[in-house]
C-alpha cells in the first residue's frame, strides 16, 4: 500500500508538473519578447498573456478543489435551490461560446422540476465543467443538449449533459473520472469530470458516462430529491 502510495504521489506531482509548464512556458516566453522589444506593447501580444494567467487560475482552482472533495475538507452549504434555473443560467454562459463555435447548445428542463437541497456553488462549477467539457469535443454543426428527469420511485433526480461529438474510445471510457486522465486529443486538464465526480457522490448521487466512437457522449448524474 505504501508503495502504491508512493507511485501515486509521484505520478500527481507529473502530472501537475506538465500541466502547469505549458501556460508557464507561454507567459515567460511572451513576456521576454516584450521586454527584448521583439513584440510590441499592444493587445494582440498581451492579452495570450492574460489568457493563460487565466488558465493557470483555474488549472489551481480545480487542484483546490479535488484535494478538498477527495480528503473530505470540502463543506457543502446545501440550500433548496431550483435546478432548472442553475442549469439554464449556466448554459447561458456559454451560449455565445457555442454559437461561435456553430454548436447547438439546448436545454431540455421540465417546468415542475422538485426543490433540490444542493449545493449552488458546486452544482454550477459541476455543470461548467461538463458543458465546457462538451462544447470542446463537438465540432460544427453539432449539438449540446442539458436535460432532466425526476424519478419519485425512487427518490432521484437524474441530469444529463450530451453531445454528438466524436465519443469516447472503449479504453478511455473506464477512466474518463479519474484525475488528469485524458484522451490523444483532449485539450482539458483531465480535472473536470473527476472534479464532477467527486462532488456528486459528495451529494449523494451517482454519475456514469454512456459513449461510443462517433455516437457522441452523454454524461449522466443523479441527485437526491426532498422527501
Amino acid at each position: 500500500r505504501l508503495q502504491n502510495s508512493e507511485q501515486q504521489r509521484r505520478a500527481l506531482l507529473a502530472d501537475v508538473t506538465h500541466e502547469l509548464r505549458t501556460p508557464l512556458t507561454v507567459v515567460q516566453g511572451n513576456l521576454e519578447a516584450l521586454l527584448d522589444g521583439v513584440y510590441p506593447a499592444d493587445e494582440a501580444h498581451l492579452k495570450p498573456i492574460l489568457d493563460e494567467t487565466r488558465v493557470l487560475s483555474r488549472l489551481i482552482d480545480d487542484l483546490r478543489t479535488l484535494s478538498l472533495a477527495e480528503s473530505g475538507a470540502l463543506q457543502l452549504q446545501r440550500e433548496p435551490v431550483d435546478l432548472a434555473v442553475l442549469a439554464t443560467e449556466a448554459a447561458a454562459s456559454f451560449r455565445a461560446q457555442a454559437e461561435a463555435a456553430g454548436v447547438e447548445l439546448a436545454v431540455t428542463l421540465g417546468d415542475d422540476l422538485p426543490l433540490l437541497e444542493i449545493d449552488p456553488l458546486r452544482i454550477r462549477e459541476m455543470f461548467t465543467n461538463l458543458i465546457a467539457n462538451a462544447l470542446r469535443h463537438t465540432p460544427r454543426g453539432g449539438r449540446v443538449g442539458i436535460a432532466a428527469q425526476p424519478d419519485p420511485a425512487r427518490q432521484w433526480l437524474t441530469v444529463s449533459v450530451s453531445d454528438t461529438g466524436q465519443g469516447i474510445s472503449p479504453d478511455d471510457l473506464p477512466h474518463i473520472f479519474d484525475r488528469f486522465y485524458k484522451s490523444a486529443d483532449s485539450r482539458g486538464s483531465g480535472l473536470g469530470l473527476a472534479i464532477a465526480k467527486n462532488l456528486v457522490l459528495m451529494h449523494g448521487g451517482e454519475i456514469n458516462a454512456d459513449s461510443a466512437p462517433g455516437q457522441g457522449t452523454r454524461i449522466a448524474f443523479t441527485l437526491p430529491m426532498q422527501s
